[in-house]
């Protein structure tokens, strides 16, 4: 007879944290509710394996599972639009929830527009990440950046992107539509939006980092 998957729930994550812990126990027979992954990442919750299955296959078929029920807002200047085209409607058949900030067309406008909105939009809890474009994938993290409580970062392969979630836990990838080819952009994308932070001494580099912020 199948043993029957325990369902735990974005409440059972609250409660994990109004508890003060950080660290979410699980066997692997566990069935996570994509709501609950959101609090999870969130939070910085940490899925720690409890016996000798992998944590490994565990953690990827999490987010194979629930990676498409992120929410993205994704914004360029002309010279990204058409690579925000491309990638709007590839992120879209994986069944990602967009918001799209613009630009709509490929006039000449300015990237701080667009990277405010993104910015605006993680501010506002609206989305979980933010994607921008311009030629370099510089000015608009440059920008960004400025906006309390972004972390944007520009990343040019799939080590950066990986870096960018699992130790900085950035929530903006900014890419350059004129340095990097489609499918590149593709799985540097695919990495960044399926890599987890992992807390702990991060958590700590961060937190200076956030203290900057209020000075």
């Amino acid at each position: 007879m199948k043993k029957s998957r325990k369902l735990i729930t974005e409440k059972d994550i609250q409660d994990l944290i109004i508890k003060g812990k950080s660290k979410l126990e699980v066997t692997g027979n566990e069935i996570i509710t994509p709501a609950a992954i959101d609090k999870i990442n969130e939070n910085s919750v940490k899925i720690v394996k409890v016996n000798t299955t992998s944590l490994h296959n565990f953690s990827n078929e999490l987010n194979g599972t629930f990676s498409s029920y992120k929410k993205v807002a994704i914004g360029s200047d002309h010279t990204g639009f058409a690579t925000k085209k491309l990638v709007k409607k590839f992120l879209e058949e994986k069944g990602y929830n967009i918001t799209d900030v613009g630009t709509f067309d490929e006039k000449s406008c300015d990237y701080p527009d667009f990277a405010i909105k993104v910015a605006e939009q993680i501010q506002e809890k609206n989305v979980d990440f933010g994607i921008l474009f311009d030629a370099t994938g510089i000015p608009s993290a440059i920008t960004a950046n400025k906006i309390r409580g972004i972390r944007a970062a520009t990343c040019y392969n799939e080590f950066s992107a990986r870096s960018a979630r699992e130790h900085n836990n950035a929530n903006i990838i900014v890419l350059g539509a004129k340095t990097l080819g489609e499918e590149t952009i593709k799985s540097i994308l695919e990495t960044f939006l399926n890599s987890n932070f992992l807390g702990e001494r991060h958590q700590r580099r961060l937190d200076k980092i956030t203290q900057l912020e209020k000075d």
